[in-house]
């Protein structure tokens, strides 16, 4: 539901501290939210993002990627683990090969989900019932973020992701956990990368870190991609 016009704080704080930084906006979102159709869907965006990476020739990437977007790791890696240098699951959704985002969302939470797209034409209609879920309380942030957020074709959340997990579990993972609110849905996530080992952090922010907490957020990717 967002694009990306969120990182726009992170964003600067890191190209100060000499970074190159690039923040796409999936299909069918922010201001590319004309974009969307009935077929845009969790391979659309892959799509999205691989172009991107292919289009700039970009490599040494610390790919970082926020919520729902966790479900494109495994197929960007097959398509694009040559490019990349890391793989930052920021409060991001953690699935295997062949599930999609509502099987790794709460049973509540994915029918939830249904039931609004059903009523809503095929699209999770965005409100600001979301910004309680998410943990934004600060009246000003709400303010600014309420009249960005865009509805979120059902599509990208049921079509499962299929890909190759061994250039995915060739790269290096991190793990970053957002605590000051934790968002109940990621805890099967969360387990799934401390089993497996990964870097795991934390940072006291809701579940709209890079907004809530520019940052300590800029401060941890920086960090994680190392001084420049």
């Amino acid at each position: 539901m967002h694009g990306g016009w969120c990182w726009r704080d992170v964003g600067r704080r890191l190209t100060s501290a000499g970074h190159e930084v690039h923040a796409p906006t999936l299909t069918g979102q922010g201001d590319r939210r004309r974009g969307r159709t009935a077929s845009t869907c969790l391979t659309t965006h892959v799509d999205d993002v691989s172009d991107r990476l292919w289009f700039e020739d970009l490599t040494g990437v610390h790919l970082v990627l926020h919520s729902y977007a966790g479900m494109l790791a495994g197929p960007l890696a097959e398509r694009t683990g040559d490019r990349l240098a890391s793989v930052v699951y920021l409060g991001a959704f953690v699935g295997e090969p062949g599930e999609c985002l509502l099987d790794v969302e709460p049973a509540a939470t994915a029918e939830r989900y249904r039931t609004l797209a059903a009523d809503g034409g095929g699209v999770v209609p965005a409100s600001d019932a979301f910004l309680d879920q998410w943990g934004v309380t600060d009246p000003d942030l709400r303010t600014r973020v309420s009249p960005r957020l865009v509805d979120f074709p059902l599509g990208c959340a049921t079509e499962p992701a299929v890909y190759d997990p061994a250039p995915l579990a060739a790269l290096r993972k991190v793990y970053v956990e957002h605590t000051d609110p934790p968002l109940p849905g990621l805890a099967r996530s969360i387990g799934r990368a401390v089993e497996a080992g990964w870097e795991f952090h934390r940072i006291a922010g809701g579940h709209d870190l890079m907004l809530a907490a520019p940052a300590e957020t800029a401060g941890l990717l920086a960090s994680l991609a190392g001084d420049r």
